[in-house]
This record gives C-alpha cells, structure tokens and sequence, in this order.
C-alpha cells in the first residue's frame, strides 16, 4: 500500500510499529526517513504515541525541525510533555521558530516557568519573540489566547500593484491565506479583501475603493465559546481579532475552533456522566477517583434519601405491596425523562437556539410530558390487566407515574436553563445531579399520589 502525505487512510498496524521499533533499535537513519517521509506529520504522531519515549526521542531529533515542530502539535499531551522534558531549551527554541505564533505559544504555555523564560531566551527571531510573548499574556480561554499573529494586511492607501508586490512578503510566512484585512494608518480594521477582488481589480485602483467595509470580527478578551458560535454562525475559516480601539491584531482559524469545540464536547460529555474534572482513560487511579467520586457520593445520599423516604410509606407498602416492587421502575422514569428533558436544552443552549421565554419552554415541555406520560401509563395499565393486578392500583400507578414523569420534564428543562443563566455549565445538569434529585422526588410523588388514590 503506497501512503502520500494526502492518504487520508492511514491505518496503524503492529507490524509498521515493529518496523520501526527495529529500524530505531538498528540506527537505520536513512530507512526511517525514507519510511517516515511517506507519511503525514498527524500519522508520524500518531505511530509516536504508540512507541516508548526513548524510540520517539530519537525519532524527534532525527527529522528536520520543520516537520518535528508540527509532530509535536499532533502528539498526546502526556507524551509531548514527556517529550519536552528530554529537550533542551535551545532544542525546545528550534521547534518553536517553525511553528506559527498560536501553536509556539501553546508549546510554551505547557512548560513550568522557568523553563518558559530558557525558551523564550534561546528564540532567535526577535519578532517571533516578541509575538509569542505577547500571546503568553492572554488567558488560554479567550480570543487572545487562541489567536495567531500570522496575516496578511495592507493599507487603505496603498494601489493594487503596490499592494500586490507588498503581501508576497507577508503571504510567505501564512500557512492559508483565507482573507486580506484592510487598516488604516491607526492599524484599526476597516475592511477585508478576497483575493479575487485583488486579483480582478485594475492595478492603479487604491485598496480603499474595492474593499469591503462589513467584516466580520471578535475582541481580544471575548470567550472562546462565543467565537465559535460566530463562526459556525457565519461559515467562517478565520475570524480577526481587535482590541479595544479596533487595532488588528490577529486571526483565529477554524483549526483553532475545531479544537476548541472538540473540549468542550468531551468536557460537557464528562460532565453529562457525572465527571467533575477533565481525565483521560490512562490517567492514573487517583485522578480518575477524584474525577468520579464527587457524583458517585452525591448518587450515594440521594439513594440513602430514597430508602427513607420508602421508610416513612412502610404503612402504605405492607398494605399495598405492589407498589414496592413498582419503585424501580418509577426512579427510572423519573432519571430517565429528566435527562431527555435536560439534554435537549442544554444542546440547544450549546447552539444558542433557546429562545422565547422561560414560560412558553416550560408549557411546551408540559405538553409533551402529558403526552408521554398518558402513553405510558395505558401500558402500565394493560400490565397490570395482564398480571391480575388490581384495577384501582393500576390507575394509582399509572396516575402516579404520569404525574412524577411531568414534574421530571419540568426539572429537566427547569435546571439547566437556571444554571446557564447564572454563569454554571448547564452540561452539570444532564447527569447525576437530575437523576439523583428525580429519583428522590419521584420516587416521594409516587408514594403520596399513590396513597391518596388508593386511599391512605
């Protein structure tokens, strides 16, 4: 099977990993470039990852700088840290100066201080320097931190020819040149150009007089999430980054997003699973249990709270015992329609798509709790004709278990709502913490609903 650095196929397999483990062992330099030059930087991570730490070592210092800086970008963050530690700081430097601005200061923010200061000292561009020093001033969670200071601007001032012999220089050191940002004299943003419009504009017409003016943008200290929602909003590839004065002072690609969104999703999803802190599968039995053990306590009192709650029915269960063996299902129920409920809104919050008032939610999710819940409780009914069961009970159940399904619906789109509005992450809502608190409330709303229909 032949690979090309565009085989978007590549599979790993154990016999290339042994290849290469005995090409390393053997110091056959030049079969491992050969080998390896056959392949994308994002596989050569990808067959690292899979090697221990001395043979992806040596494999790092045997490739150019210039395709190890982007292996670095791709490696698992334990082994890149791992990794980081055996370089030296000049090493270090050298991946960093082929790297754009964003991913060097992302290398570097990975290190502890003191070995930041050695990096950034061994860096021999200056104004490369200078860019990612100014990038290490922004927090990682907002525009700033994410933006790169690569692109491609001109002045509203400059013709078309002048203009065009000018962003040579500048369109060498951008990877993708996705748009031409238009300054003034102050640096402000003012506009954008295609190339297109470049490329079809007569040579002496000034840049003022073909670009256009609407430009999409986000301030420096905006959240990372609310660029994402903007882009995706308006289908952009890079977005430029102002300051207060609307002075240009980079770009955020859509790589960046695609990132960005990917952690969130896993961190919303670990949520959402009752995980309080972001782990990985191979983090260590500490970490995980510090991770899990916070909802699993929560989960461990909101069941103790069932049983005393059952406790105070005892009087109602030795009278009517079916409806002890009918407590599991109505917990389930109850967990279950409040995490349907729950992770429709916070999806929709994630996509900004809640909108109209609280009120009008709730009737709506009203609506179609009563709908389901009507369904369900026929079937509860028709078990309980099939079984012999009492029909005065069936109805109690049924009747409960509608009643303990709507008041659920009403939690689940009730809490995350609440909690995005006072700044939590509504993803907190779709996991333990409903089920837990549905499963008690339900399972109290059964027992009394139930009692009164029967009559206790």
């Amino acid at each position: 099977m032949e690979e090309t650095q565009d085989n978007i196929q590549f599979q790993l397999t154990e016999e290339l990993i042994e290849k290469v483990e005995v090409l390393v062992e053997d110091k056959n330099d030049k079969e491992l470039k050969r080998l390896l030059n056959d392949f994308h930087y994002a596989d050569i991570a990808e067959i690292l990852d899979e090697l221990d730490l001395e043979d992806a070592l040596y494999l790092i210092k045997l490739l150019d700088s210039e395709t190890t800086s982007d292996i670095l970008m791709e490696l698992d963050e334990d082994n890149r840290e791992k990794i980081l530690e055996q370089l030296s700081a000049k090493e270090i430097a050298e991946e960093i100066e082929e790297l754009d601005t964003d991913d060097a200061a992302d290398i570097i923010a990975e290190l502890p201080e003191e070995r930041q200061l050695a990096v950034i000292s061994e860096i021999e561009d200056e104004d490369h320097k200078a860019e990612i020093q100014e990038l290490l001033a922004y927090d990682e969670d907002v525009a700033g931190g994410l933006m790169a200071k690569e692109l491609v601007k001109v002045y509203e001032t400059w013709t078309v020819a002048g203009c065009l012999r000018r962003i040579r220089g500048q369109a060498k050191d951008v990877t993708r040149v996705h748009s031409i940002y238009v300054v003034n004299k102050k640096e402000q943003l003012i506009g954008r150009l295609s190339l297109k419009d470049l490329i079809v504009a007569k040579s002496e017409q000034k840049i003022a007089d073909i670009a256009k003016e609407s430009v999409d943008w986000v301030h420096v200290n905006d959240d990372v999430e609310d660029v994402a929602k903007v882009m995706a909003k308006y289908d952009l590839e890079a977005i430029p980054v102002v300051d207060d004065n609307q002075t240009l002072l980079g770009r955020i690609t859509i790589d960046d997003i695609v990132d960005v969104l990917k952690e969130e999703a896993d961190k919303d999803y670990q949520l959402a699973a009752g995980i309080t802190q972001e782990v990985e599968a191979d983090d260590s039995i500490l970490e995980l249990t510090k991770a899990r053990l916070p909802w699993l306590v929560l989960g461990l009192f909101g069941g103790l709270g069932s049983v005393f709650i059952m406790k105070g029915f005892e009087e109602v269960m030795e009278t009517v015992p079916s409806l002890f063996f009918y407590t599991p299902l109505i917990a389930a129920m109850a967990g279950n329609v409040g995490v349907q409920s729950s992770a429709i809104i916070v999806q929709g919050l994630a996509n900004d798509n809640v909108k109209g008032s609280l009120l009008n939610r709730l009737l709506k999710e009203v609506g179609l709790a009563l709908i389901n819940g009507f369904a369900l409780a026929l079937l509860v009914v028709l078990f309980g004709f099939l079984i012999g069961q009492n029909t005065t009970e069936s109805l109690a159940i049924a009747i409960s278990m509608m009643c303990v399904i709507t008041v659920a619906a009403l939690i689940g789109t009730f809490v995350p709502i609440i909690l995005d509005k006072r700044g939590i992450d509504p993803a907190i809502a779709t996991g333990p913490f409903i089920t837990t608190s549905n499963d008690i409330l339900g399972i109290y709303l059964f027992f009394v609903l139930s009692g009164w229909i029967i009559g206790f």
